[in-house]
This record gives C-alpha cells, sequence and structure tokens, in this order.
C-alpha cells in the first residue's frame, strides 16, 4: 500500500517533456504528409482551429514553468524551449495542429526521381521581423548551419543528425534553393523544418530575428519572455493578439497560485488535482501528447548490465497503476520506444511483453544472482513533478519484488550533463518527445549515437537500422522498424510506462487554443472572444 505521505504527493503533479534532439523537435503523423519522389507538391495553406466570434487586439499571459535555455533556434535543446520559439522561427515547411507539413518559407517543393535533389521554391515577399527580405541565401544558410557544414564551426549549434546526409545547399535563383544528398534519405523532408534565420545574423542568441507570426521584445531569464505581434505575417489574418508574455515559474505550483490570482491566462500541463480546482473563469482543456515515458537505464552499469535484471524491473513495475495513480487513468500504456502517434509503424503488441508480475521478477532477480534484491538510484529532474511522482509510484512497487530504489532529485541543467551527456547515472525517469521522423525514435539506441544515454550496444540493432536509413519500400521499413521495436522490449532497454495525456487550464475569455502532434504553444490563434 502507498503511504499517505506518497498519496499526498501524488496529488501535485505536473507534465515534463525533454525533447533530446536539434533542428526540428517536431513530430508528425506521417501518413498525412508523405510525398512520394518526382512530384511536384504545392502544400495547401494550414487551416485555422474552430473558433467563435474572434476579435483583434490584446496580450495574455502563458504560464511556464522551465527556463529558456537559449533564444538561438539552433542552439536550444529542451521542449520547453522549442514550444516558445515556435512562434517566432519557421521553416521552409512547418507542421499543423493535424500533423500534415504545411508551407512556410517554402511555398512547393519537388523531389528528384532519383531521391537524390530536393528542390524548393520559396515563398514570395516573406520577411524577417528586422523588415529585411528572406533570401535563398538566408535559406541556404540556415540548413548549413543546422546541419553544421559551416566553417569555422560553431560547437554550441546543436547539430541536427538528420541533415548530415546533405552533401550541399545552393541557391539556383532568388527564390529556389537545391538541397543535395550524399544518399537516398526518405525521411529528410520533417527535418527542414529548422529554422531560418539572416544570414551571419550574430545576435540570436540576444535579439533573435524569424519569420514568424511574433517578434522579440524581451527576455528576462527565470521571469518572462515578451512577444508582440508580427504585422508583416504572410499569413493573412493571424495572429489574433497584439502581444503574448510567457511568464516563467519555478514549479507548478508556483505557476498555478499565479493562475489562481488571476495573473496567467493559460497554463499548459495542469494535473488532474489542480483541474479540479480551477478557479472561475477558466476551463480545462485536453490533448494528446506522443511522449514516451520511461524508467530509462545505463545498460553499462551493473546490476543493470544483466539483461535479466532489467527484465525483472519490467515484470515488477505496474504501468496502468502509475497511470491510475499519478495522471487520473489518463494515459496510454506503452511497451517500447515508437510513439504511437506513428500508427502504422508503432508495434502496440509489445505492450503486452511484460504483464505485471512479482512473481517472474523474483525468479529472473533470482537467475540473475540477487535472490534478496539490490539498491539502486533514480535521477528525476527536480522541476518535473510528474516524473517525481512517477518514480514514487514506481519506488514503491519495486520494494514488493525486494528492490530498494532510493529517489535523487537533480537539477534540469545538471541532468543534461551528467546524465544525459555524461552518462553518469543508473536509472533516470523523464520522459521523451517525438519528433517529425519515426525512425528518430530508434536512432538514439544505435551504438554510436551521440544521444544514447542508455549505453545499449546492440551489432545487430545496429545493421537493422542501417538497412532502415536507405529502404523506401514502405512496408519493408515498416517491418524493420517493428523488428526494431521489438529488439529493444525484449533487451528491456528501459522500463517503458506510458503516453500520457496533458490538460491545459484556459481564460474562459479566450478561444483557439490548439494541441499539436508536436510540443509547441501557437499563440497565433489564440483570441479573444467577444
Amino acid at each position: 500500500m502507498l503511504t499517505k505521505k506518497l498519496a499526498k504527493v501524488l496529488l501535485l503533479i505536473t507534465v515534463f517533456t525533454v525533447a533530446l534532439y536539434g533542428c526540428s523537435g517536431n513530430k508528425e503523423d506521417t501518413n498525412k504528409s508523405k510525398t512520394p519522389a518526382n512530384e511536384d507538391s504545392s502544400m495547401t495553406e494550414p487551416t485555422e482551429t474552430a473558433k467563435s466570434e474572434p476579435t483583434y487586439g490584446g496580450s495574455i499571459t502563458v504560464g511556464i514553468t522551465q527556463d529558456l535555455d537559449g533564444l538561438d533556434p539552433h542552439k536550444a535543446l529542451s521542449a520547453g524551449t522549442k514550444e516558445v520559439l515556435f512562434n517566432i522561427f519557421e521553416g521552409l515547411v512547418k507542421l499543423d495542429k493535424d500533423g500534415n507539413l504545411v508551407p512556410a518559407v517554402a511555398e512547393s517543393y519537388h523531389i528528384s526521381e532519383d531521391g537524390m535533389t530536393y528542390t524548393f521554391t520559396l515563398r514570395e515577399g516573406v520577411k524577417f521581423h528586422d523588415g529585411s527580405p528572406v533570401t535563398a541565401d538566408d535559406v541556404v544558410y540556415s540548413i548549413k548551419r543546422s546541419a553544421g557544414m559551416l566553417e569555422p564551426k560553431d560547437p554550441t549549434v546543436i547539430v541536427e543528425s538528420a541533415l548530415s546526409v546533405i552533401s550541399d545547399v545552393v541557391a539556383t535563383s532568388e527564390r529556389t534553393i537545391e538541397i543535395r544528398l550524399k544518399q537516398v534519405e526518405t525521411e529528410l523532408l520533417p527535418y527542414l523544418t529548422c529554422s531560418i534565420v539572416p544570414k551571419d545574423y550574430e545576435e540570436l542568441d540576444t535579439k533573435p530575428i524569424g519569420t514568424g507570426p511574433f517578434r522579440f521584445v524581451s527576455y528576462t531569464p527565470l521571469q518572462s519572455i515578451v512577444l508582440e505581434k508580427n504585422d508583416q505575417y504572410y499569413i493573412e489574418g493571424v495572429p489574433y493578439l497584439d502581444k503574448v508574455t510567457f511568464k516563467i515559474s519555478s514549479n507548478t505550483d508556483a505557476a498555478f497560485m499565479e493562475l489562481q490570482a488571476g495573473n496567467i491566462d493559460i497554463l499548459p500541463y495542469i494535473t488532474d488535482a489542480q483541474a479540479s480546482q480551477l478557479p472561475k473563469g477558466y476551463h480545462m482543456e485536453s490533448g494528446p501528447m506522443n511522449l514516451i515515458q520511461g524508467l530509462f537505464i545505463n545498460n553499462k552499469v551493473a546490476p543493470f548490465d544483466n539483461k535479466l535484471v532489467r527484465q525483472a524491473l519490467c515484470y515488477a513495475v505496474d504501468r496502468q497503476a502509475v497511470i491510475d495513480m499519478v495522471a487520473g487513468g489518463r494515459g496510454n500504456v506503452i511497451g517500447t520506444n515508437m510513439y504511437p502517434g506513428f500508427k502504422k509503424y508503432y508495434d502496440e503488441s509489445l505492450v503486452n511483453t511484460y504483464p505485471y508480475d512479482p512473481e517472474k521478477a523474483k525468479e529472473l532477480l533470482k537467475e540473475a544472482g540477487y535472490p534478496k534484491g539490490f539498491k539502486f538510484t533514480i535521477m528525476v529532474p527536480s522541476n518535473y513533478q510528474y516524473h517525481i511522482d512517477t518514480a514514487q509510484v514506481i519506488v514503491e512497487q519495486l520494494k514488493q519484488v525486494g528492490i530498494t530504489a532510493q529517489i535523487q532529485l537533480i537539477e534540469w541543467s545538471s541532468w543534461k550533463s551528467d546524465v544525459y551527456k555524461g552518462r553518469k547515472y543508473e536509472t533516470t525517469l523523464v520522459g521523451l518527445a517525438a519528433e517529425l521522423a519515426p525512425r528518430k525514435a530508434l536512432e538514439r539506441f544505435r551504438s554510436d549515437a551521440e544521444n544514447n544515454f542508455m549505453n545499449y550496444i546492440n551489432p545487430e540493432f545496429d545493421a537493422l537500422y542501417k538497412q532502415g536509413e536507405t529502404e523506401t519500400v514502405e512496408e519493408k521499413k515498416i517491418q524493420l522498424y517493428k523488428q526494431m521495436e521489438a529488439m529493444l522490449t525484449n533487451d528491456a532497454v528501459a522500463v517503458y510506462i506510458q503516453d500520457p495525456h496533458q490538460m491545459t487550464a484556459v481564460s474562459d475569455k479566450l478561444g483557439g487554443y490548439t494541441y499539436y502532434p508536436i510540443y509547441v504553444q501557437d499563440m497565433s490563434l489564440v483570441y479573444y472572444k467577444k
């Protein structure tokens, strides 16, 4: 049974997402955006969310519980930062609320018959926030910067590995660019959502300039970032608001207190407990997440270098009970590292690989040489209560099989340096956000991947991944991906828990708040109701 103290803790929950990726930070339903090679595509304009009697003007305050880790879109790491920067920057294409790639800086594209050249025609009349026109040279510069192709290299730029397939980017006319590849890449287009910035502009870290619906006004660390309407935005009719302030709070409790005081108009990632305590004048909206929450394991550290031990952990965790306790039942049990939103790639049967079975866990522990269990540490970012609470439940469940787990809270910046980059940990409980290309969900498990913080080494997996990179037959690609998913599950690389749902508190005065299949806070569609 859970203690009263733990039950009380479980009332204070918030959602944490950590997007550990570079250029795009996006995710999509590939069924909706796949374009055959050698086909000219004029992309349709994004459809606006359903709305009732919108008005123009006004300002709002949006609560966020994580400070930005930078203003340069090519250097930002966390999903929380990318959620905000989505309003300032755009790529050649961008993702809409339905998971479709829609026009942004580009108005159309063409893929050569051999799949080796992508040709983009730029939209006419697009301007940066300083009023200067977007040129083909700016686009070439931006893509090369994201791909790490500029010399000298900027070591602080987070290079998007998916763009390493590019051999060259050239401007063939004032409004046309060609992206030439070293080899066929069947999932490149989604990564061309990387932000277009002015060529050789040196103040992105402090005065960011993009092409998005809002332009940067000011940023005060640990306090707020202020944006204002881009009057020259190329999409007619948006944005509605004149000003948006993202107010930074130290944690979810502080942010919710601000909302209760009427100082915040929109607060994403509220909890069940908070939803039941919304003050008058606010309502709750909910939407899907596409997040992999899991207990991620350092596969090189004893005793977790033993697959039997890792499998025992999987049997010892009651994932549905975790969802019920922490999320009020809102969430889907998962069994591998593919996001459920990628339906044709996701192997749902893997959910049943490790049913809750404490006795089976004990048998495996005995076979592995740990009949009396063992002790280990779960490192959890201290500013994300949702994962802390999930860890609390798991700690109690593991006691039933003789395993003693201790939670160690760690600051987010230290988590990135010590766990993600340094790999100095035993286990960690976090969430991994989906990206545009489904293969990216598997890429981090390559033996030589820089973001393989689980230290998973499997030559057979590497060989399958290499096949998937160049496979152009969709059915074969799906088969390869599911083989890799099964391998990760059978090897118990992590204890996969859930794809949670998310909730947002919204002022009754506002309409247009929209959920995306990526982690963004799109303020361009938000408006005051008449």
